[in-house]
């Protein structure tokens, strides 16, 4: 819907919307009133002409000298328009000789009508004549009783009745039509300021009540409008208010989460200095373990120095990690060397295979590609797989398949871990690679944010989802084929 003027602001609007009502209620008298008066002076005039023609034909016929048309009257008065007047011709004996109305013809007038009602008899008015009598009733009924003298002589009366009506039922409708066109405007003028004002209200209200419900609904804003009044600008200002304070929250949020994770990290920082000397302690232990209890029988001795291997590279991988948090901000450095990522994450699963059995969980391997060679830091690249596959094992404790997969998309090599464990919520998949989140009640948080720095720093991407279907969760390395990208 266009806006009611909209160039003009909310107090113009208001006086315009007074100044219309008052010219149509204006404008409206004036058009009746003119209409009214247009119409009695018009019946004023025909009736005035009509009256004349009545006194002509009566005063011809009166002093005629030759034999005169009897009829003459009665046929005038029988015209359109005429039938509302009454023309008698009365002698001096107050006997009427014509009339048009033939039943009056020979009677005699009402008792002297003249005489005994305005003093005619009493003799002449100024100038020696005559006066000529005239009588309005209530009804809009007139008299005139005229004498008619010729050279000082009395010839007769003249005897008109008129019924033209009462000029004041004509000022009478008129005021009604005044009165019912104005209640007619009022109305219309009710009806449209109503809705007018719930048009303006509205607005108002629904930022009056975006404004109490901020405790309940939080900083929600109105519906924006286009107007350019004083509503108009409220809205603008409520919702320019809004952002404000929701980027306000948002800071505030962002200070807090900010302030937990360096307090977090202060504390986790002492307990990496604390745990690093004890794999220390752990890698030295390890080392005289080899030394001086492994087996002398081949059979026996080659999977034993392969598991202590494994402990070394755990080992040394822990300490590297406890090292990469202690320098946690700082930026990551990678060696990268040719490395065939298959054969890694093989190392991987093989470290945690005793674990995957113990919880009945099979692993499945899909290969597309025939080279998974890429140049790029194996140790780092170890622990983002460790962490991915150590996840894997966590949401299956009573089982399931983690499903390994290898292909090739644009030039790029990407790699895949898909476990049917329990799932995650859109809503945690966006988090995961934050610092410090986690979802699980042993974990720190560090794993995936620290996988995904090692995996951009290689140029690569990670990204994690549900399994559509659930259950479970997919994760997908990226990486191009091509040489490591190495940020400076």
């Amino acid at each position: 819907m266009k806006p009611y003027l909209p160039g003009l602001n909310l107090k113009a609007k208001l006086v315009l919307i007074m100044v219309v009502l008052l010219a149509l209620t204006m404008g409206a008298a004036v058009a009746v009133s003119l209409s009214t008066q247009n119409a009695i002076v018009a019946a004023t005039e025909q009736n005035v002409g009509a009256l004349a023609n009545a006194i002509h034909i009566s005063v011809r016929e009166l002093t005629a000298v030759g034999k005169t048309d009897p009829e003459l009257l009665q046929k005038f008065v029988s015209e359109e328009g005429n039938e509302k007047l009454e023309v008698s011709i009365v002698s001096t004996q107050d006997l009427i000789i014509n009339s048009s109305n033939p039943k009056l013809i020979g009677t005699a007038l009402k008792s002297g009508l003249k005489r005994a009602e305005d003093g005619l008899n009493a003799g002449a008015g100024p100038g020696g004549r005559l006066p000529v009598y005239h009588r309005v009733g209530d009804e809009g009924e007139a008299v005139y009783y005229i004498p008619v003298e010729i050279e000082d002589h009395l010839m007769g009366y003249i005897y008109v009745n008129v019924k033209f009506g009462n000029l004041t039922e004509a000022l009478r409708q008129n005021q009604t039509r005044l009165i019912a066109l104005a209640s007619l405007i009022f109305a219309a003028g009710i009806v449209f300021s109503y809705f007018l004002a719930d048009r303006y209200v509205r607005p108002v209200h629904a930022v009056a009540e975006a404004a109490q419900n901020v405790a309940a609904r939080g900083l929600e804003p109105v519906p924006e409008t286009s107007r350019r009044d004083e509503v108009g600008l409220l809205t603008r200002s409520f919702n320019d208010m809004v952002t404000q304070l929701r980027r306000a929250r948002e800071r505030e949020h962002e200070l807090n989460r900010l302030e937990r994770f360096t307090a977090l990290g202060q504390l986790a920082g002492s307990l990496a200095h604390e745990i690093k000397n004890p794999l220390n302690f752990i890698s030295l232990a390890v080392d005289q373990v080899r030394n001086r209890y492994a087996p002398l029988n081949d059979s026996e001795r080659n999977p034993f120095l392969r598991q202590v291997a494994l402990i070394k590279d755990e080992v040394r991988r822990l300490s590297a990690l406890i090292q990469n948090f202690l320098d946690y901000g700082k930026p990551i450095e990678i060696r990268p060397a040719p490395t065939d990522v298959r054969a890694l994450v093989r190392d991987v699963l093989a470290l945690t295979e005793s674990k995957m059995k113990s919880q009945g969980i099979t692993v499945q391997e899909q290969c597309e590609v025939a080279g998974t060679v890429l140049n790029v830091d194996a140790e780092k690249l170890r622990t983002c797989f460790v962490n991915v596959v150590s996840n894997a094992i966590a949401a299956m404790p009573e089982g399931g398949t983690l499903t390994v997969g290898f292909r090739q998309a644009q030039e790029r090599l990407e790699i895949v871990f898909r476990d049917t464990g329990v799932g995650m919520t859109p809503e945690v998949a966006q988090r995961v690679f934050e610092p410090f989140f986690t979802t699980k009640l042993d974990g720190i948080g560090l794993g995936l944010f620290t996988s995904r720095a090692i995996v951009i720093k290689h140029g690569g991407t990670i990204s994690i989802r549900p399994n559509d279907p659930p259950p479970g969760a997919e994760v997908l390395f990226s990486f191009p084929l091509s040489a490591t990208e190495i940020s400076v």
